[in-house]
């Protein structure tokens, strides 16, 4: 009998041991899956936000040179217009006759010297053309035959 309660209790005290020992080593191996979890996690989590943080800075870089090319666009239109209006202001009337004859006179004397000058510098090159000579060419047939062309189709 004695025996018999050595053997009983041998065995429920093996299998309680046992089954202690196994209940802690599967907790032991959850807690460390789910430390290593949370380590995954937090790497993602810190390279998603470095992601997301360059994301951020490109669109303020972009939405700056957006702006930049915004207030240089307006500004070489307000240039141009700026220039326009000049322009058209040497040829107002200002009612005294010196004045108007002077402001008549200045344009095509100074376009007069200009090409004078120009044309003497092709001829002391030997009548070859630079691209400068070809851009000055097409400047003036764009100018003055364009503006032709331009002014025969608005009547």
């Amino acid at each position: 009998m004695l025996t018999t309660l050595f053997t009983f209790l041998g065995g429920t005290a093996f299998r309680l041991v046992f089954g202690q020992v196994m209940d802690w080593l599967n907790k032991k191996q959850d807690h460390q899956m789910e430390m290593d979890l949370q380590k995954l996690q937090s790497q993602l989590d810190a390279e998603r936000h470095t992601r997301d943080l360059e994301r951020l800075r490109l669109q303020a870089d972009l939405k700056v040179q957006e702006v930049q090319i915004v207030a240089e666009a307006a500004e070489q239109k307000a240039m141009a217009e700026a220039f326009v209006e000049a322009v058209k202001g040497t040829s107002k009337d200002t009612g005294v006759k010196w004045i108007n004859g002077w402001n008549g006179s200045i344009r095509p004397a100074g376009a007069t010297i200009s090409l004078l000058l120009w044309v003497g510098s092709i001829i002391k090159a030997g009548l070859v053309l630079v691209d400068f000579d070809k851009t000055l060419i097409a400047a003036f047939l764009g100018v003055f035959v364009g503006d032709r062309i331009d002014s025969n189709r608005k009547k």
